[in-house]
């Protein structure tokens, strides 16, 4: 049944995941509610999205795809698209299984994927969640899908941004920035520097104003309890944030700090500050996950593409059991299209090509 006519919609890469987990079954979740607003590719194996949708009891074909170019005539509803851009064959891996071919088949399926958006043949991707330990055994040497993107798009100043969306914290939405994000916390204090919180200060000011919050109030965390406590407590806040603060401040940017990270999180999630830059990943993990576990989206800032992804991870205690929650994939969903339709440089991949043929 092919697809009525109407408004030209964004093109989605639709990442899988790591087969193991939950990223088949949410992706295939949202796949009903995602074709009204979307054009999907899912980006996978397409033996397991057959698995899942008869998990879910989606009644779609699947339709193997060589390439993720958009092809204009093809919208047909009883079908979806699904790319597999790898050699990795991962058909057959066992359930909750940490498995080497997963991580090499994820790490593929985001290198390409990320390639078809820098071309123009996806406006943007959302991605299921991997296993950062079949990463390490496929041989990949970073940990995870921001290190991957950078990689991918040559970006040398990206940052992983949790984020609340309008729904959850009107009306602009709350973004969390991070200045480190994989590593431990011993390693933490170290790799801080004045340059890596002033970039991340500018990258979440520049992402909000994106999203239509015209003036964004930033709020910067402390590294140390009580902000250090005039140095009782350490001195990076002397010697490291508060000059990032003051230059940003210099610049133009509404921002505030160095702040203890307790308070200043509770005053962002009430509504004083519309983005926060933490110093680590669970600084501003665990508050923003409190409030919105199943409608935080992942946002990768300073790609030259757009992409998103649910906040949870693969979720092996509950893999291939028919129970997992897609709110977060459809909140990341919702969150690429909105950012697709608010950026004004790019066309839709789906509007390039019907061009092009015109």
């Amino acid at each position: 049944m092919p697809e009525p006519s109407g408004p030209r919609r964004p093109r989605l890469a639709l990442l899988m995941g790591d087969v193991a987990g939950v990223g088949p079954e949410v992706v295939a979740r949202a796949l009903e509610t995602c074709r009204r607003e979307s054009d999907p590719l899912v980006v996978g194996h397409p033996g397991v999205l057959a698995r899942a949708l008869d998990l879910v009891g989606l009644d779609l074909a699947v339709h193997a795809v060589d390439s993720p170019e958009p092809n204009g005539g093809d919208r047909d509803l009883s079908r979806i698209a699904c790319w597999n851009p790898t050699t990795a064959d991962v058909g057959d891996v066992p359930t909750a299984t940490v498995d080497a071919r997963c991580g090499r088949a994820v790490a593929d399926w985001i290198d390409s994927s990320a390639a078809a958006a820098l071309e123009g043949h996806v406006d943007a991707l959302v991605t299921a969640p991997l296993n950062k330990a079949a990463l390490a055994a496929a041989g990949v040497d970073v940990p995870g899908h921001t290190e991957l993107l950078a990689r991918a798009c040559h970006s040398d100043s990206v940052a992983m941004m949790l984020y609340l969306p309008p729904a959850i914290s009107p009306p602009h939405g709350l973004g969390v920035a991070h200045v480190t994000l994989h590593t431990s916390i011993a390693s933490v204090p170290g790799l801080l520097s004045t340059g890596s919180i002033s970039e991340r200060i500018d990258l979440i000011d520049g992402f909000l104003r994106q999203v239509g919050c015209p003036d964004p109030r930033i709020g910067i965390c402390a590294l140390n309890p009580h902000a250090g406590e005039d140095g009782l407590f350490g001195d990076e806040e002397r010697t490291l944030i508060a000059p990032a603060v003051e230059k940003a401040i210099a610049g133009g940017i509404n921002a505030r700090g160095p702040l203890p990270a307790d308070t200043l999180l509770r005053r962002a999630v009430g509504g004083e500050f519309d983005g926060v830059v933490a110093m680590y990943h669970d600084q501003g993990h665990i508050a923003l996950k409190l409030v919105g576990f199943d409608s935080a989206v992942n946002i990768t800032l300073g790609l030259p593409i757009i992409r998103t992804s649910p906040s949870h991870g693969t979720a092996f205690d509950i893999a291939w059991q028919g129970t997992a929650d897609p709110d977060g994939m459809l909140a990341a969903i919702d969150t690429a299209v909105r950012l697709c339709q608010n950026r004004p440089d790019r066309q839709p991949a789906s509007q390039q090509l019907q061009e092009q043929e015109d």
